[in-house]
């Protein structure tokens, strides 16, 4: 992409964009071009990743292993038998490690199924004993720091920042292999 190009498009962006400043879009923008390669100039080509492209990416960058690359958001990494809900067993099977054993506890399962109850009141907005995907989504959105409830789904913050620090040094030169 030619420097007038990438600079419009870097400005164009730019005033949508509340979360990034004019140089990191624009590294944002060279990279995704270098990750494209040149059919990104072929008039009427449509642009962008494939999937499995995008899984690698994420995968060499983030340390993101199959069961993290979410297709539907975090959601469906925790929906573990894939009926579209997050049951009281798959919460309890998620959140089991969660709490330290105490060895004088006649029942350690019932402190988990207390956090599972909890969980419950707080995510559950159509009170049928299961998390929806609507529910989910509308807890998250309420407080973000429930979008890992039920352990990690996005990469760690070490990964971030090696990402942010390969990406905003050069783009061009961006190493998979971080």
């Amino acid at each position: 992409m030619n420097r007038k190009k990438l600079q419009k498009l870097t400005d164009t962006l730019t005033k949508n964009c509340r979360h990034f400043n004019t140089y990191e879009v624009n590294c944002l923008v060279s990279l995704f071009y270098t990750l494209v390669g040149d059919v990104a100039e072929r008039p009427g080509a449509v642009i962008g990743l494939d999937r499995n492209a995008f899984r690698n990416i994420l995968h060499m960058t983030f340390g993101m292993t199959d069961d993290m690359i979410m297709d539907r958001d975090c959601f469906e990494v925790f929906d573990l038998n894939g009926d579209g809900f997050i049951s009281k067993e798959e919460m309890f099977h998620m959140l089991k490690n969660s709490l330290l054993k105490q060895p004088s506890e006649e029942d350690p399962d019932e402190g988990i199924k207390d956090l599972v109850e909890i969980t419950l009141k707080k995510m559950d907005h159509d009170h049928d004993g299961k998390l929806s995907f609507a529910d989910y989504e509308q807890a998250v959105r309420e407080e973000t720091l429930l979008l890992e409830a039920f352990g990690p789904c996005l990469p760690d913050p070490k990964s971030q920042m090696e990402f942010e620090a390969q990406v905003f040094k050069d783009p061009h030169e961006f190493n998979y292999d971080m």
